[in-house]
């Protein structure tokens, strides 16, 4: 039976599916765990936090990942857009989430659940910016554009080139971005689309990231400077 188990164990460990969706699956357990902690256990557990999920992801997937950017530029324009789409709304309507369609039992509230105590913690801002700026970008499209759009056109992933576009696959992805991010779900279906329609478009996995980790360093910079941790969920 221990043979069995370790062989099937190897075997689950080795499929193709692991270096894409293991650092995702990672970082939302460990996001999950975080609402028990402690505030003042935050700023050592946003460190040990990043170190694991920065490790498994090199770990498990630095050979999957090409860093060749076929349009540096475009990508990072990209980004600062998104970021401009991100905050647009509350810029220029200030009760425009105080709908019910962003403020509900579902999707929950547009407020941080941070203390207030770790806002003027360099440690654990430091971390939380890296986290944002560098893990989420990688891991989640790993997993979004580089596994899951291909794995819903066909199980046999590996096969399906990146990039291709299949419109349920293509709008599938986009509305579950969409639900990652709570009440921010309507300009996170549009960064869905338009990351999907990066992707299709340059068909690179790293161009997607740059892309990614523009948007969030921006967004990043903007909670800090302007005081708008509410984008911190």
């Amino acid at each position: 039976m221990r043979i069995e188990s370790t062989e099937a164990s190897g075997k689950i460990l080795r499929h193709p599916a692991v270096p894409y969706v293991v650092p995702f699956i990672l970082f939302l357990a460990l996001l999950a765990l975080g609402r028990y902690v402690p505030a003042r256990l935050l700023e050592i557990s946003s460190a040990v936090g990043f170190f694991v999920v920065f490790g498994v992801t090199l770990f498990c997937s630095r050979r999957i990942i090409t860093w060749r950017l076929m349009n540096f530029w475009g990508s990072t324009a990209l980004g600062v857009v998104l970021f401009a789409i991100w905050v647009g709304p509350d810029v220029l309507w200030p009760a425009y989430r105080e709908s019910w369609l962003f403020h509900n039992s579902i999707v929950g509230a547009p407020k941080s659940s941070l203390p207030a105590g770790v806002r003027v913690s360099i440690v654990f801002i430091t971390f939380r910016v890296l986290s944002s700026a560098v893990n989420v970008p990688i891991l989640e499209e790993l997993f979004w554009r580089g596994w899951l759009m291909r794995w819903l056109i066909s199980r046999d992933f590996r096969k399906v080139p990146l990039g291709t576009y299949a419109p349920q696959s293509f709008w599938l992805v986009a509305v579950l971005f969409a639900t990652e991010h709570g009440s921010y779900w309507d300009v996170g279906l549009i960064a869905g689309v338009l990351f999907n329609w990066w992707m299709t478009r340059t068909r690179s996995l790293a161009d997607c990231i740059l892309a990614h980790a523009v948007t969030n360093a921006c967004l990043a910079a903007y909670v800090l400077m302007r005081n708008q941790w509410q984008y911190w969920l």
